[in-house]
């Protein structure tokens, strides 16, 4: 009932604005008695006379306003309407009533029964909300919908240039701009009078006369049996059908309800594409053009059936609502966005006001930074003046450092010098020393002492290098570094005396190695002396003694003394050359 409300209120918001002369938003209570009289006769609600007089006898202010309309309207028509009045009545009357202050002069395309299809097309498809308007998403609907009955393409390019050039002002067209919208012939282009009649025709049945389909076929009768063409006219709950197509002789309805059901027949008695609609208390015999028409058929009312059972609208007032919720959650979702929008701007500029307050805390920041910079500048000047008397005796200082390091690098090398020359001494020494055990051992001595000595003194060269690096990089530090400098080198001057005292120390146990090498040297010469001579002796003399030689790795003979002093192969050969001696003998 309530859907039904609204669409009754929007045709008598036109009357009651038609009837506002002045343009007050008021309207006086005798034409307010006519019109409440008329639409209780086109409603079929009993009027009651006196009960606009009762309803406002205490205001005293005249004519009337829609808002002070609307209680009496809701009253005492509104809440007794039923829903078996004429609507196409109701909204011709309402018509009648606005359409010549409203209906513009411009010649049109369209006779005026098309604008008043047009007005109540309008009204079904317009939103919920006063002064009346269509949104231009349901101008698209309805002008796609005018241009395929009227078996054209869509031009959405046009109709998106007619968008780009809408007034942004206004939300959407009123229903007068809608019928010259339509009537000027801008989406109609080519097509004439009769053609545009006929879609606009269409397009009423369908969205307001709820027309699911309609077209001619042949029926058979109940009781004759023979077959009439008839107009059939298919609604969301039942099927009429006429003599002809001007709907004047209505020859009987077909009402379906969750029971009924199609079928589809085979031909028979000379009839084809037949199909049956079954009902509660009859059956339903119809004869299609053709097997196009009776698949549409078929498929429309079996749809209907569906629809009812599941208790749903028409598709178009169903599409309709869903295009309604849609556009109101777009528009609760932009409001939304708004509001974030409001409350990033409100957050935008409070932001703006920390920073601004920011900025001028740091200007004063920087008015101080300048300040202490300035101060900083004049320290930095002293300190680089004071700093640089500093730099030029460090400089005289590192200089004689590096020539004193120079000096003993030249010394360092010439010492490792000897000392290699003095490895290669030993290595010919050693071999010189194989064949005396004694000797071997005195060099051994000598030899891991002298080791000794060098890795002493690689490692003081070493850490003699490690502080020439590190005084070095010490060198090349900061101005802010000099004074640790400075410090570090006093430690490293003490570390270098002491380093050059144990230098000095192992010179003088080089000097004593070196004493006891010529010792030790006088030695082995005295012991290859003696080794030479008595070589010589056993070489003109044969006998028992020998001089010891390294043994041999052969396995060495027994004799009733011990081990013997030769080996097998020597004895051999001695006892070939005694039996030679005397076999000359």
């Amino acid at each position: 009932m309530g859907g039904l409300k609204d669409e009754l209120l929007k045709a008598i918001w036109h009357a009651f604005t038609a009837l506002d002369l002045d343009h007050s938003g008021k309207v006086s209570k005798s034409q307010l008695k006519v019109l409440s009289h008329n639409l209780c006769t086109v409603l079929k609600v009993p009027h009651d006379p006196v009960a606009l007089e009762e309803h406002f006898r205490d205001d005293d202010e005249g004519p009337v306003s829609n808002q002070g309309y609307m209680p009496y309207l809701n009253r005492f028509i509104l809440e007794k309407v039923q829903d078996n009045f004429d609507k196409i009545e109701f909204n011709r009357m309402c018509w009648t009533l606005c359409v010549k202050k409203n209906l513009t002069k411009s010649p049109l395309l369209i006779v005026e029964d098309d604008a008043f299809k047009i007005w109540v097309i309008f009204n079904f498809l317009s939103e919920d909300k006063y002064p009346l308007i269509i949104v231009p998403e349901e101008i698209e609907y309805l002008l796609k919908k005018l241009t395929e009955a009227m078996g054209g393409g869509w031009q959405k390019e046009q109709f998106e240039d007619y968008k780009v050039n809408f007034d942004d002002s206004k939300e959407g067209l009123s229903a007068w701009e809608l019928i010259e919208l339509i009537g000027n012939g801008q989406f109609s282009k080519g097509m004439d009078r009769q053609t545009v009649s006929m879609a606009i025709n269409e397009v009423f049945n369908e969205l307001i006369l709820d027309v699911l389909k309609q077209g001619y076929m042949m029926k058979k009768g109940h009781r004759r049996k023979n077959w009439t063409e008839r107009w059939f006219v298919l609604k969301p709950n039942v099927i009429s059908y006429y003599v002809s197509e001007d709907l004047k002789d209505k020859k009987g309805d077909i009402v379906l309800d969750e029971s009924c059901c199609v079928e589809s027949l085979p031909d028979k008695d000379g009839k084809k594409c037949l199909f049956l609609i079954k009902c509660f208390d009859k059956t339903f015999e119809i004869s299609a053009s053709d097997k196009k028409k009776k698949q549409e058929w078929i498929q429309a009312i079996h749809s209907t059936i569906q629809l009812l059972k599941l208790g749903s609208p028409p598709p178009h007032k169903e599409a309709r609502q869903r295009r309604r919720e849609l556009r109101k959650k777009l528009l609760a979702e932009q409001e939304e966005l708004e509001r974030q929008m409001k409350e990033l701007q409100a957050a935008n500029e409070n932001k703006q006001q920390e920073l601004e307050t920011v900025r001028k805390k740091l200007e004063e920041a920087a008015s101080r930074a300048a300040d202490e910079e300035k101060k900083r500048l004049q320290t930095q000047v002293e300190l680089q003046a004071r700093f640089s008397s500093e730099l030029e005796r460090e400089k005289l200082i590192r200089q004689q450092m590096e020539e004193q390091v120079a000096q003993k690098s030249s010394e360092l090398e010439q010492y490792l010098q000897r000392v290699r020359e003095l490895e290669d001494m030993y290595l010919r020494l050693q071999e010189a020393l194989e064949d005396e055990r004694q000797a071997r051992q005195d060099e051994e001595t000598v030899r891991k002492l002298q080791a000794r000595l060098l890795e002493e003194e690689s490692s003081k060269r070493a850490e003699l290098e490690k502080w020439h690096l590190e005084q070095q990089q010490a060198i090349a530090t900061t101005e802010a570094e000099k004074q640790e400098l400075e410090h570090q080198r006093m430690e490293k001057e003490r570390a270098l005396q002491e380093a050059m005292a144990q230098l000095a120390q192992l010179e003088l146990e080089r000097k004593q190695a070196l004493e006891q090498y010529e010792g030790v040297k006088r030695k082995l010469e005295m012991a290859t002396n003696l080794t030479k001579s008595w070589k010589d002796k056993v070489a003109h003399h044969e006998g028992l003694i020998r001089l010891i030689e390294p043994g041999s790795k052969n396995p060495h003979l027994i004799t009733n003394w011990g081990p013997a002093a030769f080996t097998q192969a020597e004895l051999e050969e001695r006892e070939k050359n005694w039996k030679g001696k005397k076999t000359t003998e």
